[in-house]
């Protein structure tokens, strides 16, 4: 190209580190760089830098990662902005790595960043990943002293975490709380209180809150009756469970794996064999799951059912 009189620019080279990375080929994009900027004097944008650092944390190790920021901060003097901080803590996030995105918040502040909302909502969800609910609230207490005002996903997150902690009772005052500051509980909000009231065995206050749900204008999704599924069937609340498997059948909903092996070995306990039988024809048809995991989930219930029966085990 520019043997032919058209040197690369920014443009081209931004199109050149995409294509590259679209192959898997991360290593070329980086060496391409150096030499653009030895050879051409051509400077990356932070758009396009941000974009390697995105493709080199989802395919490569961390220690590539910070090589190549280090190298563009020695050799083009390109340093991480709040994106590219954002896009790291992410990352280590997503690993359960909470330390070092606890280190790089810091580092963040001290290269004159400050964390904003998408920050700190990434961090609680790794502390939610962890089931670390003290955590979560932690994190949202700091972001609100540090004057940064939380947006739904925040309080979506908070009320995860700490339902998925065991601590409904505590999740379901932020729901005052995010409506005071003018965010209205969705589908998210309610489904994870739900799930934490499952956990905690009470399914049927977890039914009466899909009630509550509806009655406010929020329509439950295919997660939310899933969740509700699989909790009654867990309690042991079949009658429930049945009605509610109607309602999702109705609305052509599809089943979950989680639900649907619950919902099989709930049926087969109580020897409603045939019942179990039409939940898989309805989870084929319903391509909730593929012919070979939904058969595959009722031949291992009803050896189980087999083997408990033979054994004398109550079931």
């Amino acid at each position: 190209m520019a043997s032919h009189g058209f040197p690369p620019d920014r443009a081209t080279a931004d199109i050149s580190l995409r294509a590259l990375c679209s192959v898997g080929r991360e290593e070329h994009a980086v060496e391409l760089v150096k030499d653009l900027h030895s050879k051409n004097s051509i400077m990356l944008d932070n758009v396009s830098y941000n974009f390697l650092v995105k493709q080199l944390c989802r395919n490569r190790s961390m220690s590539m990662v910070y090589s190549f920021i280090d190298e563009m901060r020695d050799l083009i003097g390109l340093k991480p902005d709040l994106v590219t901080y954002t896009i790291l803590i992410d990352n280590v996030c997503n690993t359960k790595n909470l330390r070092e995105a606890t280190r790089l918040l810091s580092e963040l502040g001290q290269n004159g960043f400050k964390p904003d909302c998408f920050v700190y909502n990434t961090i609680m969800k790794g502390y939610c990943m962890l089931s670390q609910g003290s955590e979560v609230l932690r994190v949202y207490r700091k972001m609100k002293q540090e004057g940064v005002e939380p947006d739904l996903v925040t309080y979506n997150t908070l009320i995860f975490g700490l339902s998925k902690s065991c601590r409904v009772k505590e999740a379901r005052k932020f729901l005052e709380v995010m409506e005071q500051a003018g965010h209205f509980p969705d589908e998210v909000t309610y489904t994870s209180l739900m799930n934490g009231m499952c956990r905690e065995g009470d399914a049927l206050g977890a039914l009466r809150l899909l009630g509550e749900m509806e009655a406010k204008g929020c329509r439950p999704n295919s997660c939310t009756y899933n969740t509700l599924l699989h909790g009654l069937c867990k309690s042991r609340l079949l009658a429930k469970g049945i009605e509610l498997y109607g309602v999702m059948k109705m609305g052509g909903l599809q089943l979950e794996m989680a639900s649907y092996a619950t919902f099989l070995r709930a049926l087969c306990r109580v020897g409603r064999v045939a019942e179990a039988y039409e939940v898989f024809d309805y989870a084929v048809e319903s391509r909730s799951l593929t012919d070979v995991a939904a058969y595959a989930t009722l031949e291992s219930t009803l050896k189980w059912l087999k083997k408990a029966r033979e054994q004398g085990l109550a079931v």
